[in-house]
């Protein structure tokens, strides 16, 4: 499966990379935002790419083998939750933009087989990081009720989070939940039947039964929030003065951290965020149309200000 980068020309335009400037993709990936930066800051602008996945660093390093980008393009296995300890320990430099495109990428979808997509059946793992100890399976088969309903609740805003979460250990009595359609199947038995099936296309609901599940077992593992929330202010920090900062996220959770942090920044004396996007850029319906993962996509920028 290709991957689409979401939003690309609108990261190009807020970003306004020139030749021999510096940047960062938080979330290298599969490189569609990263080398489209990289192509505009010839000949000595250089990217820091950055991935929590090591698989996901070791396939752009294939993809880029004969670009002769080495020079150019430092790619990093980490946590972008440890950024300034990163750009330290690489002595990246004078950094004009940061990006953070918190979606997951296609290969994690389709063929990761690490259970990200409720449309297979693969290991309920989820984990980004193999080393993280902690797994999709884990959380359904050894948490509590409470703490089940709690994460559905809280990081998948699932209105049916206690029927779901009650379902789940009254099922797990009867052996270990270890795949995704067993989730599926679980979450299908637990909520009403107008909400199991998409139905006829003029009725369809937008969202599958178990997506909200799997979103909040998915950010549990990862901890994909409180790493959000740490990174934020360290990007803001080693920035240069008007430096960008860009975050395209993909649920109103993300969002709203975002949205919250550019509006209360405080860092040092004299040191302030300005907001470029009043309202969030969203992918047009060409874009829709071609990508169809970038509908939930949104794009905000904010410049870094140290007034004089």
């Amino acid at each position: 499966m290709v991957h689409i980068p979401v939003l690309q020309k609108e990261v190009l335009q807020c970003l306004e990379p020139k030749p021999n400037e510096n940047f960062i993709d938080c979330t290298i990936g599969e490189g569609g935002h990263g080398l489209a930066i990289l192509e505009t800051i010839r000949p000595r602008g250089k990217l820091l790419g950055i991935d929590w996945d090591s698989e996901n660093i070791r396939r752009l390093k294939a993809k880029i083998q004969n670009l002769k980008l080495q020079k150019r393009l430092i790619l990093v296995n980490d946590n972008f939750a440890n950024l300034k300890e990163i750009v330290k320990r690489e002595r990246f430099q004078s950094i004009s933009g940061i990006l953070f495109d918190l979606g997951m990428s296609s290969w994690h979808l389709a063929e990761s087989g690490r259970g990200f997509s409720f449309l297979r059946n693969e290991p309920l793992d989820m984990r980004y990081d193999l080393r993280n100890p902690l797994t999709a399976e884990k959380i359904v088969n050894f948490w509590s009720e409470p703490d089940i309903e709690k994460i559905l609740k809280e990081f998948g805003e699932e209105n049916f989070a206690e029927a779901i979460a009650r379902t789940l250990i009254e099922e797990r009595r009867f052996g270990p939940i270890k795949t995704t359609f067993q989730l599926v199947k679980i979450v299908k038995k637990a909520v009403p039947l107008r909400y199991q099936h998409p139905g006829p296309p003029e009725r369809q609901r937008r969202l599958h039964c178990a997506t909200r599940t799997f979103q909040a077992i998915r950010i549990a593992v990862n901890e994909e929030l409180e790493n959000l929330k740490k990174a934020l202010p360290q990007a803001v920090e080693i920035l240069r003065p008007e430096g960008k900062l860009l975050v395209i996220s993909f649920h109103s959770l993300e969002d709203r951290i975002v949205k919250t942090f550019f509006k209360n920044y405080t860092g040092p004396t004299r040191v302030n965020l300005r907001i470029l996007t009043k309202k969030p850029i969203i992918p047009s319906e060409k874009e829709i149309k071609i990508n169809p993962r970038s509908r939930s996509g949104k794009l905000r920028a904010a410049v870094k200000i140290c007034p004089k």
